[in-house]
């Protein structure tokens, strides 16, 4: 059922634009989990790993996935749950994964109705296993399109045939991680929730080195400076970086930056005033206006 294709992205953690202690936390717990079989062994548990990215858009989750292959030299199985039939269909291709493996499915809270949060019931918390995984079947048969059900990714992450092939991690993607269930992203499940956040200064200086040959440079100041009061990803920052003529030299494109951040700042600062303004004629009127109704009168 698989498709096979050579995998070549040339993405590698020395390439990312990420702090660099989070880079080396990363990089540790990959590398200590491929070398640790014999510890999975003993302590009863099947070897594999859950991780769960989670961010804004444009703040490197797929390119996190490629420099985790690359890293560890993992094959990768790309998993679109829309186009799985049912929850046998998605046990089936669980078994034909191989060892050394990395299974990803990309933007999970864009596939199927597995966003919901469940009703939360009075009582003691049913931490059993067992009683969850009922409880949640019970509401997914109730979501009447979707073929594969909460329940049956909760079996295909850590039900009994999780544990075949061995070395195996599983990576989860999303914009928008509080829409997901909480026994989706559980620790146990999703093991370790890594946050891919706006550019830092540090990951700026990555792409400088990345895209223009620069580890230093006068503007690199004002940049810094601007980062600090703007939110960008590094996606944003990797595009105004990008030469878009032979002519275009470091010092335009970091000109180029310079601007995007200003004019970022600047749209900041009029949406801010914008919602002061309306906050005050609310308060003025005796009125109350939720969050939602100040974004949408700060924006008319």
């Amino acid at each position: 059922m698989w498709s096979h294709i050579v995998f070549e992205h040339p993405a590698t953690f020395g390439t990312m634009a990420l702090e660099p202690d989070k880079k080396k936390e990363i990089i540790e717990d990959l590398v200590t989990f491929s070398e640790s079989k014999e510890f999975y062994a003993r302590i009863g548990k099947a070897w594999k790993r859950g991780y769960l990215l989670y961010g804004p858009p444009g703040t490197g989750k797929s390119t996190m996935i490629a420099a985790m292959a690359n890293l560890l030299n993992y094959d990768v199985y790309d998993l679109e749950l829309t186009a799985v039939k049912d929850n046998t269909e998605l046990r089936k291709l669980l078994i034909e994964t191989t060892s050394k493996s990395i299974i990803v499915i990309e933007d999970i809270d864009c596939s199927l109705d597995l966003t919901g949060q469940r009703k939360k019931k009075g009582g003691k918390a049913m931490a059993d296993d067992e009683k969850e995984r009922k409880e949640v079947k019970e509401e997914s048969s109730n979501s009447g399109n979707s073929k594969v059900t909460l329940s049956g990714l909760l079996n295909f992450i850590d039900g009994l045939w999780s544990a075949c092939g061995g070395e195996r991690l599983i990576v989860f993607t999303t914009n928008y991680v509080e829409k997901l269930d909480p026994a989706l992203i559980r620790r146990g499940r999703m093991d370790k929730h890594i946050e891919l956040s706006y550019c830092g200064f540090e990951g700026f200086k990555v792409l400088a080195k990345n895209y223009l040959n620069l580890e230093t440079h006068p503007l690199f100041d004002a940049i810094d400076w601007l980062m600090k009061e703007v939110k960008i990803t590094p996606a944003d920052v990797a595009e105004n970086l990008m030469p878009k003529s032979p002519l275009d030299d470091a010092e335009k494109c970091l000109w180029s930056l310079i601007q995007a951040l200003e004019e970022a700042k600047e749209e900041a600062e009029a949406e801010a005033t914008a919602a002061k303004k309306v906050v005050e004629q609310s308060q003025d009127g005796g009125g109350v206006c939720s969050e939602n109704c100040l974004a949408e009168k700060a924006s008319e």
